[in-house]
């Protein structure tokens, strides 16, 4: 058969650093970082004291207090950057056929918080066990896009992907694999994550993966420099509304970029460290250029993993030079979790984002916080501190999750 092409009509975001998308898109050019400390709990017998938490985010604005009841941060942050994107995409039009139109939603801690929140409270009470009857549908990870669905009567596709921080990746993956097979018109996909809590960060910090430069939490998110320490640990949620070519045309929808391939693979290594030499990131890398159609000689920008831990930055350049040799000097290379912090689950989405606005604008954020070269990492352009314009006709994004899950995503300019 013959496969639909897929475009991205429409996007919304909910981050440390903007809440919606050209706030997010002004933060990114600019450079700003989003670490700061701890303001949910207190966090001062923490190894780790920093994170990077919204600001200016008021959820009673979206949703009064019988509906909070109901939900989790996470689902809270989805269906707030869901209908950024709805409202982007003009899917609100009564003509569109919303039996198909469905979602796919990732996440890779989902309703944590009001987990931790409720086995504490029956923790510290000698009485009856009162659990609320909304813990359950709080809690399951695929609550979100049941959520989602249910706002908008959309009635086609409706699942949750859960491959840690490649989740929302993994997500747009499979939204574009139902597009191109026809299964539906039109898919809302990205992901969502509140893990900003006392399990979160203690989890994170005592497994050594977060950085404890608490003292200076705007520089804390240091991918690819030597003296990095470990990942900020962000929060919120990224949408993209992917759409059938021919369906977005026909409505005259505005369109962002070309979705054109995505490569999924498995490092089969190790249950949280990536493969040293990042051999299933050079084929997860390799398959969507190789399904887009393109040459490795095409890739003008990828926006990398570049979580800021000690191996995980070392590793993925290191796949990118395997990959594509001397072409990988040309490439324009930036992580954006040095300002937005690491999402997990969230993280491929709005990522996902700033290499279609990358695309879009002609110019690739910068990765801040650089000092000091590695000299155990390839010197590679990383757009250090500032950003640059060129002009980027075919990106990438790639996301990386604990049990050695990986998924790159191929974008191209309309």
């Amino acid at each position: 058969m013959e496969l639909k092409r897929v475009v991205v009509t429409g996007l919304g975001a909910l981050t440390p650093i903007g809440n919606g998308v050209p706030t997010l898109w002004e933060s990114l050019t600019k450079g700003v970082s989003g670490g700061g400390p701890i303001t949910r709990f207190d966090a001062s017998k923490f190894r780790t004291r920093i994170a990077a938490e919204l600001k200016g985010f008021d959820p009673s604005n979206y949703f009064d207090r019988k509906e909070m009841r109901l939900l989790d941060g996470y689902t809270i942050y989805g269906l707030v950057a869901v209908d950024e994107a709805v409202r982007d995409a003009g899917l609100l039009d009564e003509n569109i056929d919303k039996a198909r139109v469905g979602v796919v939603w990732g996440s890779g801690m989902g309703g944590v918080t009001s987990l931790q929140d409720e086995i504490i409270e029956y923790a510290t009470h000698d009485r009856i066990p009162r659990f609320s009857p909304y813990l359950v549908p709080k809690v399951i990870i695929d609550i979100c896009a049941g959520q989602i669905a249910i706002r908008y009567g959309l009635r086609g596709p409706n699942y949750c992907t859960a491959a840690a921080c490649a989740s929302s990746a993994a997500a747009i993956n499979d939204a574009f694999n139902l597009i191109r097979l026809g299964k539906a018109d039109v898919m809302i996909a990205g992901g969502s994550e509140c893990a900003v809590m006392e399990a979160g960060i203690g989890g994170f910090a005592n497994m050594h993966a977060l950085s404890t430069r608490n003292d200076d939490p705007q520089t804390a998110s240091r991918p690819f420099d030597k003296d990095r320490d470990g990942f900020v640990l962000g929060e919120g949620a990224g949408t993209l509304v992917l759409e059938e070519l021919e369906h977005a045309v026909a409505r005259g929808a505005k369109i962002y970029a070309e979705v054109t391939g995505a490569g999924l693979s498995a490092d089969a290594y190790h249950i949280t460290a990536s493969h040293p030499d990042g051999l299933g990131v050079i084929a997860a890398m390799r398959q969507a250029i190789e399904e887009s159609g393109m040459q490795l000689t095409d890739v003008d920008h990828i926006n990398t993993h570049g979580t800021s831990t000690p191996i995980g930055d070392i590793s993925e350049p290191k796949a990118i030079v395997g990959l594509f040799g001397d072409h990988a000097y040309k490439i324009s290379l930036n992580s954006t979790k040095s300002m937005t912090g690491h999402l997990l689950g969230a993280a491929g989405a709005v990522e996902s984002i700033a290499t279609i606005l990358a695309i879009k604008n002609g110019v690739v954020p910068p990765t801040i916080n650089h000092f000091t070269d590695d000299p155990d990492i390839p010197a590679l352009d990383f757009t250090f501190n500032h950003a640059r314009q060129r002009e980027v006709r075919f990106a990438l994004s790639n996301a990386f999750g604990f049990g050695g899950h990986n998924v790159c995503l191929a974008f191209r300019k309309f």
